[in-house]
């Protein structure tokens, strides 16, 4: 066996327990190895740094709960979190180590408004993590969170999943648009196919410029699934230029190499007749047998 998945949330508090199951696999490293955790964010110590720093690329993967930013909605679900430390620590981790970041946060907590999540959001984008979860809220029955929803008026999916469908803070309209921007943003932000691509579309403004492009783009295609990549990538030539006033040539030139790297063949209308010259988009780092997305971020940063 060389794929592990540790579960437990709470993997890090323990500083000794996971100081010795980091030591086990150091003492083991083969380029199959690959490793998966669940971080608390504000608990990086300096004995759990001294072994991170020893993993090579491709062989370790921290999913890391940040949920929010907001200290009154982290009062309010009693997450204690300090913020500093958590952005310190994702700071660190992503500057020091070849771990593959997945951080998360929340859509739909009591209390959190659309411009409180739209600040943590842009806050989150500025430390670039690999990957960023937006998820919805949903309800699980009996947890600790359903003594909210009286107090906020939270109305939830009575089918699975259960996601929220609206609350006092975040109409039904703004749900929907929240859930496609997710929905678009793990096509788009956390696929690894656009390296190149990704700052321009986020700028100085992440959270207002891809939620324009995400309106633009349900607007324009009446779809959040099933997109062909060649017709993903023209749909983006077109939301940079027309609806994120991005230069053509820098677009165009953005979106030919992210297309190459991919390995795809053909090419996408707005590059045509230009014949791009298709890489083998294979992987050559270690851990070869990291998942797919995660060898596609990696590639784009040797």
């Amino acid at each position: 066996m060389r794929h592990f998945k540790f579960v437990d949330r709470t993997f890090n508090l323990n500083v000794k327990t996971c100081a010795r199951i980091l030591d086990f696999f150091l003492e083991r490293l083969d380029e199959r190895l690959f490793l998966h955790f669940e971080l608390i964010p504000d608990h990086l110590p300096e004995p759990l740094k001294t072994r991170l720093v020893r993993f090579p690329p491709g062989s370790l993967q921290f999913e890391i709960g940040v949920q929010s930013f907001n200290p009154a909605v982290q009062t309010l679900i009693s997450r204690k979190q300090d913020n500093r430390k958590t952005v310190d620590n994702l700071a660190w981790l992503r500057r020091n180590t070849h771990a593959y970041l997945h951080a998360d946060l929340i859509a739909g907590l009591p209390g959190e408004e659309l411009a409180s999540f739209a600040a943590g959001f842009d806050r989150l984008a500025a430390l670039d993590p690999h990957e960023i979860q937006v998820g919805v809220l949903k309800r699980l029955r009996g947890a600790p969170l359903d003594r909210h929803t009286a107090l906020f008026d939270c109305r939830y999916n009575p089918h699975p999943p259960y996601n929220l469908l609206c609350s006092t803070t975040l109409d039904f309209a703004t749900m929907r648009r929240l859930e496609r921007f997710a929905r678009y943003w793990d096509l788009i932000g956390n696929s690894g196919r656009f390296p190149q691509t990704r700052p321009l579309l986020l700028g100085d403004q992440p959270f207002d410029r891809f939620m324009r492009l995400s309106d633009w783009l349900f607007a324009t295609t009446g779809q959040t699934h099933r997109f062909a990549l060649e017709r993903l990538f023209d749909l983006l030539y077109r939301g940079l230029v027309e609806i994120l006033s991005v230069a053509e040539p820098a677009a165009r030139a953005a979106l030919a190499t992210d297309y190459q790297a991919s390995g795809a063949k053909g090419g996408p209308a707005f590059l045509r007749p230009a014949q791009l010259a298709a890489s083998d988009g294979g992987s050559v780092m270690f851990g070869t047998t990291a998942p797919t997305r995660q060898a596609r971020h990696l590639r784009s940063e040797r």
